[in-house]
Formats: C-alpha cells, sequence, structure tokens
C-alpha cells in the first residue's frame, strides 16, 4: 500500500488500520478528514494519514474513552489485586504503601517473656517487703523481757566461773601462831612495805589464810618464800583437814647455801568445799624441814 489512491473508495478498503486516523466525524465518507483536518473529497488521493492520536483516546459510540493516567499516578478507579477478595499480596520483598511490615515472631515471644519476667520481679519485691514490715510489727509489739522475765525460780546456776578476780593476800596481814612473826630484815620481798613472815622453823609455827571463792572446787594455790639455799617445806590443812602431801618450797632460784638473798615461789592443790570461810594453814609439824620465811598467798585458778 502507498500513500496514494489505490481505488479503494473508503480509507477501510485503503487501509485496514485507517480507522485509527479517523476524524472525530464519523467511520468515513464526508466526516473523514485527511492532512490539515480537511474532509475528504471522492475520487481525490489521500496523502497522508499521519494523523496520531494518543492511545485511548478514539471516542465509540460518542463517548470518549477514559484517559490513561500519568506514568507513576494511580488511576483513581484503579484498585490493587491484593485489595479484592482473593487477591494476593505483592511480591516484592517491599511492604505496600500505608501496610505496616510484618513483626517477627521471635520478637514478640521475647518481648512477652521480659514483660512476664518484670512482672514477676515486681511481685517478689512486694512480697519481701511486706513480709519485713509483718516481723517489724511484730517486733514492735513484743515486750522487752525484764529481769523478772529472765530469771526464773527454776533456773539453775551456771556452772561456768565467775569473772570475779581470785583472793591474794600478803602473808604479814594473816594469822600467825606458834612464833610466826612479821619482820623486814632481808630485802626482795614482794608484799607491802617489804614485810614477809619469819620464825616458820619453831615446831608448831603456823600462817592461817580465811578466804572466800566463786564457787567451790579444786584450785592451784601460790605461795612466795625464800629459803636459805636449802630444799624446804610445810604441811596444808585445808578446812582443818591436813593433806597428806606437804607443799615443797625448793631451792628453785638456785640460792647458795646460806643466802636468804633470792626469793621464788611454789603452788599446791587445795581443795575448797564451800564458798566462803575456807581456811587454809600452812604449818612446821613433825616431819616438815621448815627453814623458811613466806611473803604473799594467792589463789590463780580453779582446777
Amino acid at each position: 500500500m502507498t500513500a496514494g489512491n489505490n481505488g479503494a473508495d473508503t480509507p477501510e478498503n485503503d487501509d485496514p488500520f485507517a480507522y485509527l486516523y479517523r476524524s472525530e466525524g464519523g467511520e468515513g465518507g464526508a466526516g473523514a478528514t485527511g492532512d490539515g483536518g480537511t474532509a475528504r473529497q471522492p475520487g481525490v488521493p489521500r496523502t497522508s494519514y499521519n494523523q496520531v492520536r494518543a492511545v485511548g483516546e478514539r471516542q465509540y459510540g460518542g463517548q470518549q474513552a477514559p484517559q490513561q493516567p500519568a506514568y507513576g499516578r494511580p488511576h483513581a478507579n484503579y484498585a490493587a489485586p491484593e485489595t479484592l477478595p482473593g487477591g494476593e499480596p505483592p511480591r516484592s520483598g517491599r511492604p505496600p504503601q500505608g501496610q505496616e511490615p510484618r513483626r517477627s515472631h521471635k520478637g514478640l515471644l521475647i518481648g512477652a517473656v521480659a514483660v512476664v519476667a518484670v512482672v514477676c520481679i515486681g511481685i517478689s519485691v512486694a512480697m519481701i517487703t511486706n513480709n519485713k514490715g509483718d516481723s517489724t510489727d511484730d517486733q514492735a509489739g513484743k515486750k522487752e523481757p525484764t529481769a523478772s522475765d529472765s530469771v526464773k525460780p527454776t533456773d539453775k546456776p551456771s556452772d561456768k566461773p565467775s569473772d570475779a578476780p581470785l583472793p591474794k593476800d600478803d602473808a604479814g596481814s594473816l594469822k600467825l601462831q606458834g612464833g610466826a612473826t612479821t619482820t623486814k630484815d632481808l630485802p626482795g620481798a614482794r608484799s607491802a612495805g617489804g614485810t614477809y613472815v619469819a620464825g616458820m622453823n619453831n615446831q608448831g609455827a603456823s600462817v592461817t589464810w580465811t578466804l572466800d571463792v566463786p564457787e567451790p572446787g579444786a584450785y592451784k594455790m601460790w605461795v612466795g618464800y625464800n629459803v636459805p639455799g636449802e630444799d624446804e617445806n610445810l604441811t596444808v590443812t585445808v578446812n582443818g583437814k591436813a593433806q597428806s602431801r606437804p607443799v615443797s618450797m625448793g631451792n628453785f632460784a638456785n640460792a647458795e647455801k646460806g643466802s636468804w638473798d633470792r626469793w621464788t615461789k611454789t603452788w599446791a592443790r587445795v581443795d575448797l568445799d564451800k564458798k566462803s570461810g575456807n581456811t587454809v594453814m600452812l604449818s612446821c609439824e613433825d616431819g616438815n624441814k621448815c627453814d623458811v620465811n613466806i611473803d604473799q598467798i594467792w589463789l590463780e585458778k580453779k582446777l
């Protein structure tokens, strides 16, 4: 086909696509136009069919076809397939406009666990606080025990010894008998004023000590003395009962024989059967070597 007249009486017979270029007046005949919009005359060849129309601008049955929306702008009558019943969501990883992306189920689970943990901690703290408050109220309601409440008639005395100091006395302040006497002739005595008891080498001479103790029992009794460089001893009588073993007063200070310049000490066990009014006597009896001076007597501890 050419742009000229090939003998066809209508544009449709001449050009199968001529209907795309018809004027707004109709399908053909006097209403058809050629170049420049002039009506085609019968027998006059068409010189040009170059009347390009945009797709969708053709009228059908006197009604204008809907305008094609500009690229990228949604048409007013357009509906996305996913919004229709049975429609599928877009396959792109990007969510449609106006829709929130799906949240991970794992994240939701972690969040729920965290909320439960916080609630449990809060409940635990509240319970502990309430328990402390109850205990405080209980203590506030309790009466402090008094001496009369804590000490009952049926309470037994403690077996533990008292912390009261044990007795200690200078020998010169004690009861002296049988020729025993006080003197200050020899230096070094540890008693007050240097006074000590001498004359114990007389048969029947004695020193008697009266004392109280926290409780009955066996005690260690110390005796301060000096000897003339030789071992000596005295009989011990406790509460009127003589002990079978004398108290040894050896030359523990290693004084030279005949010298009285060194003071030392020794100890003996005494069994005291009462708390007060106990008597302990040191005496020169038959079988004793009594050439000894005494400066002090004291108890150290219970055995």
